[in-house]
């Protein structure tokens, strides 16, 4: 999170406590980024507000503040819009689920902010303190190409970040397939086979990143499940998760475990991308 020189934080209209202030606040007394703050309203009439807000972190000790009211068509566009033009480094917002309907008409807007945001998105889901917490960095040891070896770098990096930031302990997981007869490689067409090839695997794993055995969780089955399901089991604080973010037909009819597991997790979720991807979502943001 040292890197982090810039956060944009989406406050909501309809909620003055705002969790993600709160978390920005956090992020920012350690790393001394700028805050931009960010009311997302077509009426554009909460400059008293943000005015206050900017004053009271000034007398908090935040000196670099700034605020803007904007809409650009809609939410997620608007934020992604702003986020370009100030050049924040991170996104943070509070996370309200959304209808179960609605949501199955319509694709919902923290899923195109995490699919179409060229930065980090951390959303923000509990009032919970992070302070002593278990950080969970959820990971594909199996997947070893370069883009999510460096995805995987930066899960880990950001994960052992956080848990420095809030004198937390890091946790990794890590789902692995079950056995399928039908794969081209006969290595996962054996229940045995599969288990050895990860604990090959995890071990070069952990060597690199010095994750010690009992905070390293390796299970068969989808990722969908299994990382709500360690997150819950070990109360997890916060959890990192890698999104190739996928858009269009195969989005829709895939989708992305960043996504699908933004409603289940009881934590806060911080969401990351690929370098390439981030390049791509950035040109397609300006264009």
């Amino acid at each position: 999170m040292q890197e982090v020189r810039s956060i944009l934080v989406v406050l909501d209209p309809e909620h003055a406590h705002s969790r993600a202030l709160t978390r920005a606040k956090l992020i920012a007394g350690t790393t001394g980024a700028r805050l931009h703050l960010l009311m997302c309203d077509k009426n554009h009439d909460h400059s008293a507000l943000l005015s206050l807000l900017s004053s009271q972190l000034h007398d908090d000790g935040f000196d670099n503040v700034t605020h803007e009211e904007a809409w650009h068509g809609s939410l997620h566009e608007s934020i992604i819009k702003v986020q370009q033009d100030e050049g924040c480094d991170l996104v943070i917002k509070e996370h309200r689920p959304d209808n179960p309907l609605k949501k199955a008409l319509l694709t919902p807007s923290d899923w195109k902010l995490l699919r179409q945001c060229p930065c980090a998105v951390l959303m923000v889901k509990t009032e919970r303190p992070w302070t002593g917490g278990v950080i969970l960095a959820a990971v594909d040891v199996g997947n070893h190409d370069e883009a999510h070896r460096l995805l995987h770098t930066s899960i880990i990096d950001h994960g052992y970040a956080i848990a420095s930031l809030a004198k937390g302990e890091l946790h990794v997981i890590s789902a692995h397939p079950s056995p399928m007869l039908s794969a081209a490689d006969p290595v996962y067409q054996l229940k045995e086979t599969i288990e050895q090839r990860y604990r090959e695997e995890c071990t070069a794993f952990q060597a690199e990143f010095d994750i010690k055995d009992e905070r390293l969780h390796v299970a068969e089955g989808p990722a969908d499940v299994l990382i709500p399901y360690t997150a819950s089991k070990y109360d997890a604080v916060v959890t990192v998760i890698g999104t190739v973010a996928r858009t269009g037909i195969s989005g829709a009819l895939i989708g992305n475990t960043a996504e699908v597991v933004l409603d289940s997790l009881e934590c806060d979720v911080l969401v990351l991308k690929t370098e390439e991807v981030k390049v791509q979502l950035a040109e397609l943001a300006r264009g």
